[in-house]
């Protein structure tokens, strides 16, 4: 009888092991997501009041938005260039072939400036300047310091997640025109080179303009720099949540995470258009 009654109770305490496995890593997750919006939005609003960008601040700023727009600026270019050559003379080829010339420029908003622009330079953003901000913001948790600045009255938060959350979003829409800009110029220039492209420079940017919905014009700068500083925020909380045996998923963990909210935002905003 008693061989009975266990042989029932496995299957059930089974289930309840897989809905208490299931349970954690829901519960593991939702809190990783409400941190991670009230850092955001924490963010956002001290970025808004002056009192907070006292001098230690505003030098740090400075430092990482001249890290995050120096090591991504060459990157940025190469890309945009490529996507240039891939994409847009592409569009004017085939599009000029059908004679269909004038319609390139809402090709080119719908696809490049909506969807392309924004997912890559949060990749560009997350691999170049991401990884430095784990690999800074990694050791400081393990090793203690973010206790020393609490013992010392600093705002950890004003120190160190404020300057690089604006920078970042700062960075990222920077970056984003140059993005635009460079691979229209280089799709258009090799158009012209090879022959595709039977309108001036000015007709071609005229016809991309016009091709914008008003909509366009808030929910591109409005993408990049949520994007920019969703992948600020992930990796600063994936980094100051991070144990010191945890120190080699560190990395991987932080660009999967950043990768997720890139692609999260992208495709929440865009259905907004």
């Amino acid at each position: 009888m008693a061989m009975a009654g266990e042989a029932r109770l496995a299957p059930r305490n089974r289930l309840w092991r897989l809905f208490g496995w299931v349970g954690r890593i829901t519960r593991r997750r939702a809190n990783f997501m409400l941190m991670l919006a009230a850092m955001s939005a924490g963010v956002v609003w001290d970025a808004l009041h002056p009192r907070h960008w006292r001098r230690t601040v505003r030098s740090e700023f400075r430092r990482v938005l001249r890290q995050a727009l120096g090591g991504g600026l060459v990157t940025t270019t190469l890309t945009a260039a490529l996507i240039g050559l891939g994409m847009v003379y592409q569009a004017l080829y085939w599009l000029g072939a059908a004679g269909q010339e004038e319609s390139v420029g809402t090709v080119l908003v719908t696809v490049l400036v909506r969807e392309v622009v924004p997912v890559l330079i949060g990749l560009i953003l997350l691999g170049r300047s991401g990884s430095v901000l784990l690999t800074e913001l990694g050791p400081i948790q393990t090793g203690g310091q973010i206790r020393t600045l609490q013992a010392l009255g600093v705002d950890p938060f004003a120190t160190l997640i404020l300057p690089r959350g604006t920078a970042f979003a700062l960075a990222a829409y920077t970056l984003g025109v140059i993005f635009v800009l460079v691979a229209l110029l280089s799709g258009f220039i090799a158009g012209s080179i090879l022959g595709a492209v039977q309108m001036s420079i000015w007709s071609f940017l005229d016809n991309v303009l016009t091709a914008m919905h008003p909509a366009d014009f808030a929910i591109f700068p409005i993408k990049l720099l949520v994007i920019g500083l969703l992948v600020a925020t992930t990796s600063c909380l994936t980094a100051l949540d991070h144990q010191a045996h945890e120190t080699a998923k560190l990395m991987p963990r932080g660009f999967v995470r950043g990768l997720l909210a890139i692609m999260l935002v992208s495709g929440l905003l865009s259905l907004a258009v």
